[in-house]
């Protein structure tokens, strides 16, 4: 009985440790985003020069992804999430220290590949930790990271309208980041190599349920792109709406995203996780339709709600799947899966500009609608491999 509650006192430390470190690996991106326009104009840069640096955090993000995955099953993702948290909360004050353009663009490579190999590690863990729970928690964690993200975008708010230095703030978070990571991190689940099997069959490189559920992945993460990038946009260009009132639809966008994966996991418990992508990319749909077609601008705004609320549940879903593939080893599955998901994220908010300068930001909607769709009649993948409950 003894035995039983360390057991159980051990697996709840370790849930609390990974919910500590998606929330703070949210906290720190959004701090850095918030000082953005801040921090070009201490560098010196226009917008172009910009956009170009931060296509090096970028590639930054897919080159940790892409090492970490094996790493991960080589060593533990106990003990890459631990350094790879520590290595993000060092590197987010580079941004705020760099004076020289440059120095920016070699600042931003190496956040971009901490928090690139952090997002594979930490979702790595989050699948281990779920696997010992024996029902699905995985929305949870996802939902701590969006969490994380409304709580740096308001402090840094705060400190950027008292006059605080980027740097400053930048570096406190950083310290305090690392302090909670050397907190977190003794708690997290230990793990060993996975066991490889010699006989013949899918084992390295992208097999085709990899394939399938990246692709998924990428459809997903390009639509949550396109909200990032030009939820408000659509709405000041559809509608006329001022530059206050139109950020009100990525906030409804965010609002529902981070309530919608605190509850899904209970719905993923019932349902399982191939109906929530199912359904939930179809609300999406309906959403996102609403938004194309909607005049008024409070159905506007509620389409947004609904595409955020739709979205909001199913890339853990994939996450979780690809950690518990039966081929391969699950930090490379992972690797490939939140590499592919990351490269739409990447691409979908460019892909809707080059359609929007050809027609309309309204009529560029089509993109994530189709992904939704798309992603409805593939959320079959995700049967085989749901967690055991």
């Amino acid at each position: 009985m003894v035995d039983s509650q360390r057991t159980t006192d051990r697996l709840t430390h370790a849930r609390a440790a990974v919910f500590a470190i998606f929330g703070l690996n949210g906290f720190l991106l959004a701090l850095w985003v918030v000082h953005i326009p801040a921090i070009r104009e201490r560098v010196g840069i226009d917008h172009a020069a910009l956009g170009s640096l931060l296509l090096l955090l970028a590639l930054g993000a897919l080159g940790g992804m892409h090492v970490t995955g094996r790493l991960a099953d080589l060593i533990g993702s106990h003990r890459t999430t631990i350094v790879f948290a520590l290595m993000l909360s060092l590197t987010v004050v580079g941004p705020g220290l760099a004076a020289a353009p440059w120095q920016l663009g070699l600042a931003l490579a190496v956040f971009g590949f901490a928090n690139g190999a952090l997002d594979v590690s930490m979702n790595s863990q989050a699948v281990v930790v779920e696997q010992r729970y024996r029902r699905p928690i995985m929305s949870a964690f996802h939902g701590l990271f969006s969490a994380g993200g409304i709580a740096g975008s308001l402090v840094g708010a705060a400190a950027l309208a008292a006059g605080v230095r980027p740097a400053l703030t930048l570096a406190v978070a950083g310290v305090v980041a690392a302090a909670v990571v050397g907190r977190a991190g003794p708690r997290l689940v230990r793990t060993e190599p996975p066991i490889r099997s010699s006989s013949p069959g899918p084992r390295a490189g992208y097999s085709r349920r990899v394939v399938l559920l990246g692709g998924v992945a990428f459809a997903l993460m390009l639509c949550e792109g396109v909200a990032n990038d030009w939820s408000a946009l659509q709405v000041q260009e559809r509608l006329g709406s001022p530059e206050s009132v139109a950020a009100l639809a990525f906030g409804a966008f965010s609002a529902t995203m981070t309530i919608g994966r605190f509850v899904a996991d209970r719905v993923t418990a019932r349902f399982g996780s191939a109906a929530v992508i199912r359904y939930g990319t179809l609300v999406a749909a309906v959403g996102i339709g609403a938004v194309a077609l909607s005049p008024w601008l409070v159905l506007t705004l509620a389409g947004w709600a609904l595409f955020g609320l739709g979205l909001s549940g199913a890339l853990p879903q994939l996450f979780s799947a690809a950690g518990n593939l039966d081929s391969g080893s699950p930090g490379a599955n992972m690797s490939r899966v939140v590499g592919l998901g990351y490269l739409g994220f990447l691409a979908g908010p460019a892909c809707i500009g080059w359609i929007a300068e050809a027609t309309s930001l309204t009529t560029a909607m089509v993109v994530p609608l189709a992904c939704v769709l798309l992603a409805a009649l593939l959320a079959p993948v995700l049967t085989p491999t749901a967690p055991t409950r």
